[in-house]
């Protein structure tokens, strides 16, 4: 009976979390890759964007999911947007993952946690054609020179794009 009642409680989760991404009218594009095991240093996370509108703006996210096994209070990425005519914008960037106690930030009840980090606001797409995000770890040991090979506790790396919310 406990396994019945177990199962119902992950299907009516499972039908709200659903209903709750159906209902996101600010998306535009929201995808996830998956990382095997560990995320390692030279493996690049790729997603291929074709914009809607080239005259309206966009602000965009980078999405992670880590578990308690990620190990370090913030991350360092390399973002790189690729435009359709060849021009390459790429960035350094910094996010805190847990707060001064360790405790681990972003969103999620269970063991993994959600982070929606602010990549870019107002993007207008004015190229037409497909635009191309990379995403990397950058992540270093305190006083090691070497970068972290292989990078635990990331599950899942994401790009998203969404309307601005209108004032």
């Amino acid at each position: 009976m406990q396994k019945i009642m177990r199962n119902s409680l992950t299907v009516l989760i499972l039908a709200l979390m659903v209903l709750v991404v159906s209902c996101d009218s600010k998306r535009v594009f929201d995808e996830y890759k998956t990382v095997p095991n560990v995320w390692n240093k030279d493996s690049i996370m790729s997603f291929s964007i074709h914009p809607p509108d080239s005259i309206k703006p966009y602000n965009l996210f980078v999405n992670l999911r880590n578990t308690s096994q990620y190990k370090y209070s913030n991350i360092f990425l390399i973002v790189e947007m690729v435009f359709p005519h060849g021009k390459t914008i790429k960035d350094t960037l910094e996010y805190r993952m847990a707060d001064p106690s360790g405790k681990f930030l972003g969103s999620g009840i269970m063991d993994v946690k959600e982070n929606k980090l602010w990549y870019k606001e107002n993007v207008i797409f004015n190229e037409s054609g497909d635009y191309t995000v990379n995403i990397q770890h950058a992540m270093r040991e305190n006083g090691k020179v070497n970068g972290v090979e292989a990078l635990e506790g990331i599950t899942d790396i994401g790009f998203r794009i969404e309307h601005p919310t209108s004032n």
